[in-house]
């Protein structure tokens, strides 16, 4: 993991991205409807992790982007090249009217190995750490009881300790307009997808979710 003092510089300029979600139709960035909620997640590449919270019902909008490192309003290339600490991230945008963050979480642990430290699967690197950016007290507690709850799931399947970042949500800087909803069928359908995950279910209903 890099130090901030030798994290990249990085730029104050953001990075500009569609107005619309290719598939959904939702805001990418601010404002998003009343009533609606944000989720920030890393489980690897984010290409296929975006895909993932978009096919669930109740959410309303998603967007790729980096967070959890030093360097602001990064490339994908820097990113990558392990010298900004961020991951790649997710933003899901939902109404909690219709999924619940418990429910998301759900997606979130099943969709890939919580276990792998600094990779998942082939792709390896710092940017594809296993990560719960929490905006909320509430979020942070249901976060947290579910990721105990998943623990003795993978345990008793012979799984090692969760290595997932539990933290508070810092600046999500979005992420390359090609990159945004990569895996829909009208840019690549079939594109790479590096996720998998364990096949183990994880328990919903672990803590108080507003």
């Amino acid at each position: 993991m890099i130090t901030p003092d030798r994290a990249l510089p990085g730029r104050d300029e953001p990075i500009a991205v569609p107005p619309r979600h290719e598939v959904l139709g939702g805001p990418l960035a601010p404002p998003y409807p009343d009533g609606a909620e944000i989720a920030e997640f890393a489980l690897g590449c984010f290409w296929g992790a975006e895909r993932k919270f978009w096919q669930t019902p109740g959410v309303l909008s998603t967007a790729v982007g980096y967070q959890g490192g030093y360097t602001p309003n990064p490339t994908y290339e820097e990113v990558c090249a392990g010298l900004t600490g961020h991951t790649e991230s997710v933003r899901v945008v939902y109404d909690p009217a219709q999924v619940t963050y418990a429910d998301l979480l759900k997606v979130f642990w099943e969709a890939h190995d919580p276990t792998q430290g600094m990779r998942q699967g082939n792709d390896v690197g710092t940017q594809y750490r296993s990560a719960i950016f929490y905006r909320t007290e509430a979020q942070q507690k249901t976060a947290e009881a579910s990721k105990q709850s998943y623990q003795q799931v993978l345990t008793a399947n012979g799984y090692g300790p969760i290595t997932t970042e539990l933290t508070k949500a810092p600046d999500f800087y979005f992420a390359e307009p090609y990159h945004q909803q990569y895996l829909s069928d009208t840019k690549n359908p079939s594109g790479y997808c590096g996720l998998g995950g364990t096949g183990l279910s994880c328990p919903t209903g672990v803590a108080p979710t507003n």
